[in-house]
């Protein structure tokens, strides 16, 4: 999910605007690596450092 053009989990989907699944935090790091991010959101996207371990953080919280 891309807020204000920066990339923030949204494990709930209630962001607005255009979001991308990512199965985990694997394919998190191939996208940003391939920088699919952007492509998959249309437009440009400013990824953070920890995104990657957002993405693992927020898959934990899902599934303990």
């Amino acid at each position: 999910m891309a807020v204000s053009g920066r990339v923030v989990a949204d494990p709930a989907a209630t962001l607005p605007g255009r979001g991308a699944y990512v199965c985990g935090p694997e394919c998190a790091e191939r996208a940003v690596k391939r920088r699919a991010v952007s492509r998959a959101l249309r437009g440009p996207a400013e990824i953070s450092e920890d995104f990657v371990e957002s993405i693992r953080l927020h898959g934990k919280e899902a599934h303990p």
